[in-house]
């Protein structure tokens, strides 16, 4: 960086906006590597201290982990009010897929839609819990759009027909997706009568979820075989 600044001062102006322009390249690709490391989550989630710890797996009929499921849990005695997951809630587009493919977002918030390929988009969905769709946009810009009825959105892009997106919509901050084990977990659940939602784009079920009724008493361990199409 030393030997830098002094090219750059014993240079000449076009030297100095040619370093800076390379630089601006350089901070967009490591902004673009954090927006996709951020948007793995929420995997598990963590809340207040107190309640029981919650594991969650699901495995197929052959007892393959099914990875991706959002799994939701309400507690009978509802949720403390309006939240938040941790970071930001993006679906972006690279390599001409949606990256996540599912997109946990609790009620209420507003998601980015950056584009982070080469090639214009136009993103849309026709989901009951959420219509609508954006105009042609290209590498470097984004959209936005609120959620505020809980459910799924299925995503696609009009220009892609292959690009396949999902957005689980929750009211409850004891959510998130199972992971390469097919697990997913989470702690602060409070005691008492629950209900469990299962959720997969693939899952063979009215809607794409299940849901059943479980008693929490400490930490819960449970391990649930869904079938898939």
């Amino acid at each position: 960086m030393v030997n830098l600044v002094l090219i750059i001062k014993g240079g000449s102006r076009w030297a100095l906006l040619r370093v800076s322009s390379y630089c601006r390249c350089i901070v967009k690709r490591i902004l673009a590597a954090l927006t996709l490391f951020c948007l793995a989550f929420p995997t598990a989630t963590s809340w207040a201290a107190g309640g029981s710890a919650v594991r969650i797996q699901l495995v197929d009929a052959s007892g393959v982990p099914v990875r991706d499921a959002v799994v939701e849990i309400e507690p009978a005695s509802g949720s403390a009010g309006p939240f938040r997951f941790p970071g930001r809630a993006a679906m972006a587009q690279k390599d001409l897929t949606f990256t996540p493919g599912t997109l946990v977002v609790a009620k209420g918030s507003t998601v980015a839609f950056p584009n982070l390929d080469r090639v214009r988009h136009s993103i849309y969905s026709f989901s009951k819990a959420a219509r609508f769709e954006f105009d042609l946009y290209g590498r470097d810009q984004t959209r936005s759009r609120a959620f505020p009825i809980a459910g799924s959105v299925a995503l696609g892009c009009n220009i892609h027909d292959d690009m396949r997106g999902y957005i689980r919509v929750v009211e409850t901050p004891f959510s998130g997706k199972t992971d390469h084990n097919g697990i997913m977990t989470v702690s602060g659940v409070p005691n008492g009568s629950a209900k469990i939602t299962l959720w997969h784009p693939r899952l063979r079920a009215p809607g794409n979820e299940t849901a059943s009724n479980v008693v929490i008493s400490g930490n819960l361990s449970r391990k649930f075989t869904v079938s898939l199409k």
